[in-house]
């Protein structure tokens, strides 16, 4: 295996230290008041240990992460020497105190010790959105990782001679973000990462599109004279569905759930309108949009848009936001009227500022990065939208590095719903361009001609899912 910069990686990473605290030093401002997550602990789990993949070893520990203890995993294949290590970063984990070990899917796991790479991953010191503890503990632990073995496991290793960043979801947020220019620049500890593979990615327009969403279903319904924290009640829950749901999807008598099938014109209003916020006309849109992601979406709303504190205020913002649902150049006389009684807000000035002591509270991604990216991202997704490709693109070309930045579409509805080939397919291609190979071939994302047509997305889906429009292949 031929791996790109083999050599003096204590200096690089020296280097890079030096670089940041200059900047740290620099810095002018930034620093917010106190925000809810501060206050907030987290402890490991009790138990640590992992299986390791046949022929591989397992190791997993501790370490002091950005917020306190963090739990750290490895799994290195035999005759591993120095070669390359790849950072899992995982997703979401929700509000609860408990920091549990973090294993990447089995197909992630096969293909990256098949290649000859180790893996390892951080807990993260936090849960909630914090992708800055994401970033912050998993660049600490790429960096101390062989210590930490030696000090838990007696194992002296060679110090990676590649570091590579993959992960789902929030996690997917943290592998873009911590490839990003800015980011790799103020992280307390830097990584001279080769590639980044962010798969399903959220990023910071994730909390734009939470907030448009569901005001736009309490506009609809009928609500919008209401003050936004009263939309958990109106939405209600799966069971016993609120005047929100009621009054926009048509309800199934024999279970009194909802369909999430439009009942009037403005559930079909709101259906087009989420369509264009996610990523336009496109395959498998609307399987996604009829599943129960709508009431994981609807969850998020009521929030005050500190993204449940991570962000000391409101980081939510529609005041000059157009909403359509039509594809008129102009908008109608019904969407200008519309758009007068929408709810408005405004996000706080200053609310996510470049700070001095790190990375942003929400690590931002704008596609400013310098190294070789590969995505998936399924086109139903209804959680975290396929729109966030678009964005991730149009990023990349104006800093002018779009030739670096791969993309595939999965024709799948659900949120990460990625097939073990899909996955084991998308590592191989994206290391054996890091290493120097051929660039691999991806999807446009750009094109909304080429985006609606009802093959988009069949070149990188293995294998087609049951229940959905099959692609027709030779």
């Amino acid at each position: 295996m031929t791996l790109n910069g083999t050599t003096n990686r204590k200096s690089q990473l020296l280097a890079m230290a030096v670089s940041a605290t200059i900047l740290t030093a620099c810095a002018g401002g930034g620093m917010t008041g106190q925000r809810e997550h501060d206050a907030r602990t987290f402890a490991p789990m009790a138990v640590l240990a992992f299986d390791a993949q046949p022929g591989a070893r397992a190791f997993y520990g501790t370490y002091e992460g950005l917020q306190g203890s963090a739990v750290y995993t490895a799994e290195f294949p035999a005759g591993w020497d120095g070669d390359g290590l790849v950072m899992y970063t995982h997703g979401y984990r929700g509000t609860g105190a408990e920091l549990a070990p973090s294993l990447p899917p089995a197909a992630f796991r096969e293909a990256v010790l098949a290649a000859g790479y180790a893996w390892a991953a951080s807990s993260y010191s936090a849960n909630y959105y914090d992708v800055r503890a994401g970033i912050e503990d998993t660049n600490k632990l790429a960096r101390e990782l062989t210590s930490y073995l030696q000090r838990d496991w007696q194992q002296q290793l060679a110090e990676p001679a590649q570091y590579l960043i993959s992960g789902t979801s929030l996690g997917g947020h943290t592998a873009a973000a911590a490839v990003e220019r800015e980011n790799m620049q103020r992280t307390l500890y830097p990584v001279p990462y080769a590639g980044a593979a962010p798969f399903c990615q959220a990023e910071q327009n994730q909390f734009q599109w939470l907030g448009d969403y569901n005001r736009l279903a309490m506009t609809l319904a009928g609500f919008s004279y209401l003050p936004y924290s009263e939309f958990p009640q109106l939405v209600g829950t799966p069971d016993a569905p609120g005047p929100v749901v009621r009054n926009l999807f048509v309800i199934d008598p024999a279970t009194g759930q909802s369909t999430w099938e439009p009942a009037n014109i403005n559930g079909e209003r709101l259906m087009a309108m989420a369509m264009n916020l996610t990523g336009g006309d496109r395959p498998i849109f609307e399987y996604g949009f009829q599943s129960r992601y709508q009431y994981t979406v609807m969850g998020s709303g009521g929030d005050d848009g500190s993204v449940r504190g991570i962000l000391d205020r409101n980081v939510y913002d529609n005041a000059d936001r157009v909403y359509r649902w039509t594809d008129n150049t102009s908008p109608t006389e019904m969407e200008v009227s519309f758009n007068d009684i929408m709810m408005r807000e405004e996000a706080a000035r200053g609310v996510n500022a470049i700070r001095n002591d790190g990375v942003r509270w929400l690590p931002e991604i704008h596609g400013d990065f310098s190294v070789p990216v590969l995505t998936l991202h399924t086109l139903g997704d209804f959680y975290v939208p396929f729109r966030h490709q678009q964005l991730y693109r149009q990023g990349a070309i104006r800093n002018g590095n779009d030739e670096l930045l791969v993309q595939r579409a999965i024709r799948a509805p659900g949120h990460c719903d990625f097939s073990a080939d899909e996955i084991r397919t998308a590592l191989s291609d994206w290391l054996i361009w890091v290493n120097g190979g051929p660039k691999p071939a991806g999807d446009v994302v750009l094109d909304p001609e080429a985006v609606a047509q009802d093959s988009y997305g069949c070149a990188f889906t293995t294998p087609d899912r049951e229940g959905l429009p099959a692609c027709s292949r030779p």
